[in-house]
């Protein structure tokens, strides 16, 4: 059959030519972008995934630049507080040396506190001065709000992290299960009524019956005591007392000013690190009576019951006890009177006072209204991918806050500021005060940039190199899914090539073959 209206085997030529340049196209173009996904078409379930890979890349490499951002925030914040660091341990020379009055003259000594003003106002500069990018870091404007503190019952707190999640404020509420107590040794003075001590019962109440050597022990030392015969409780007492800065051991009548109620040889300190042991050496006798509790608790021996009993045991050493509290609803057992509670949701320091730290049952709440610096380290802006941490302001008058005895008898906390010319604890003024601020200031500092070196370390380090780890793996699958195979393509290319030029060719002879119908004409 011939037919001139229509030229079927062209027109199938002209589709297959169609096609042809078709995938040519495809090729040049995949092979000009060196991607397999140019447009939706391409591979519309392919480009979903590959849209979802490169979002979560790109997420997660501003976790990493993140990360390394907070890693020189933190590297800042280092410096600072080791400059701190230096001008602290400078401190402590000056009043290590300004204690040895026997060597150095009153204008050398007053030289010293002129260097100690000094290096307290350095200090106080660098806590406002040390900035990152306009941000304020050892100001106390990266610490946390607090709100509600009862300090009668929390003398200091300070929060070192905390997890906000979705709320405003989180809530701390600390109640005393088992009270902070110090090391108490009790002795019965009642020589009256020990049988053997003069042959009857005939001895003198509140008068020790012979010349008696007392070793007396506790956590900052000991010393040996020559006590005279005759020598009043009052006499012992005072005695005692007079060399508490040696010992760390306080002493006073069992019940209140009655000294005929006996003597009770009480730690300075709270807590199971605080003794007192009290051993006869020398005159003594087996009616002589040493008794701690026997639970622990607080309370006064009766004497009356004999040896042993329920309430307590004789013994010539008695160790102090820590404070235990519920947290938030979880126990934790403190440090004498300090509370150290360590989570991912709550990181704080508590330093209760002596009266609530030593009372069953006492309960004091306060609130976490805010603050800290938050750190985004991951791909998702939620709870899990952020770290929040605060730092303190290591200006003198917040740093080194200690509970101690003031000049007027009674506890109150003091800071490194009280060092000062004209302060309480000046070279003036107590020293031994003086020193226990400047190593409570010197552990801050420590502590603090031990803390923030776990923090870079173990936490930024390790998160900078998992979300590299990220990146190669989505980096990798993203590559299969979207990007072109080169080798695949120029074979394909070569393939859509000589299709194109065969399709060309069958275009051509469909073409003459439709004209060969004159050949019938003649």
């Amino acid at each position: 059959m011939a037919r001139i209206n229509s030229n079927i085997p062209s027109l199938i030529a002209q589709y297959n030519l169609q096609q042809a340049n078709q995938g040519l196209e495809l090729r040049l173009q995949r092979l000009a972008t060196g991607l397999r996904i140019n447009r939706g078409a391409d591979d519309p379930a392919g480009l979903i995934v590959s849209e979802r890979l490169r979002s979560e890349l790109e997420a997660i490499n501003q976790g990493v630049r993140n990360s390394e951002r907070a890693s020189n925030v933190i590297s800042t914040t280092e410096g600072g507080l080791n400059e701190v660091s230096e001008l602290l341990n400078s401190i402590k020379a000056l009043v290590v040396e300004a204690a040895n009055t026997g060597a150095f003259s009153a204008e050398e000594i007053e030289a010293n506190q002129l260097q100690i003003d000094s290096a307290i106002d350095s200090i106080t500069r660098i806590a406002n001065t040390s900035s990152f990018a306009g941000l304020k870091l050892l100001n106390g404007q990266l610490s946390y709000g607090l709100s509600g503190i009862d300090n009668t019952e929390i003398a200091i707190a300070k929060v070192n992290g905390v997890t906000f999640a979705d709320r405003a404020s989180v809530d701390v509420d600390v109640d005393v299960i088992g009270s902070a107590q110090t090391a108490n040794l009790y002795f019965n003075t009642d020589y009256a009524n020990y049988p053997t001590l003069s042959g009857g019962a005939g001895g003198v109440a509140d008068s020790l019956p012979r010349r008696t050597v007392v070793e007396v022990a506790g956590p900052d030392g000991v010393i040996e005591l020559g006590l005279a015969s005759g020598s009043s409780n009052q006499d012992i007492i005072d005695a005692i007392n007079a060399r508490t800065a040696i010992t760390g051991v306080t002493a006073s009548a069992v019940d209140g000013a009655d000294v005929t109620s006996g003597i009770v040889f009480k730690s300075v300190e709270y807590g199971t690190e605080a003794f007192v042991s009290v051993k006869v050496l020398s005159g003594g006798h087996a009616d002589y009576q040493f008794a701690r509790m026997s639970n622990d608790g607080p309370g006064t021996p009766d004497w009356a019951l004999g040896s042993p009993n329920s309430s307590w045991v004789l013994a010539d050493k008695d160790d102090g006890k820590d404070v235990v509290v519920l947290l938030n609803g979880a126990v934790v057992t403190g440090r004498g009177l300090q509370v150290k509670a360590r989570g991912q949701e709550l990181d704080v320091n508590l330093l209760l006072d002596e009266t609530f730290g030593t009372t069953v049952g006492g309960s004091s709440s306060f609130s976490i209204t805010g603050g800290g610096a938050l750190f985004q380290l991951g791909p998702q802006v939620n709870a899990n991918q952020q770290v929040n941490i605060g730092v303190e302001s290591v200006a003198a008058t917040r740093l080194g806050g200690s509970l101690l005895i003031n000049a007027g008898g009674n506890q109150e906390v003091q800071f490194l500021s009280s060092l000062k010319s004209g302060g309480e604890n000046s070279l003036r003024g107590n020293l031994s005060n003086a020193s226990k601020i400047l190593e409570q200031s010197i552990d801050e500092i420590s502590t603090l940039r031990g803390r923030l070196g776990a923090f870079e370390r173990n936490v930024l380090d390790t998160n900078i190199r998992s979300l590299q780890a990220g990146i190669e793996n989505i980096t990798a699958a993203g590559s299969v899914i979207r990007d072109a195979d080169f080798a695949a393509e120029t074979a394909e290319l070569t393939r859509a090539q000589v299709l194109a030029q065969s399709s060309t060719s069958v275009l051509a002879l469909a073409n003459q073959q439709a004209s060969q119908v004159l050949s019938l004409l003649g």
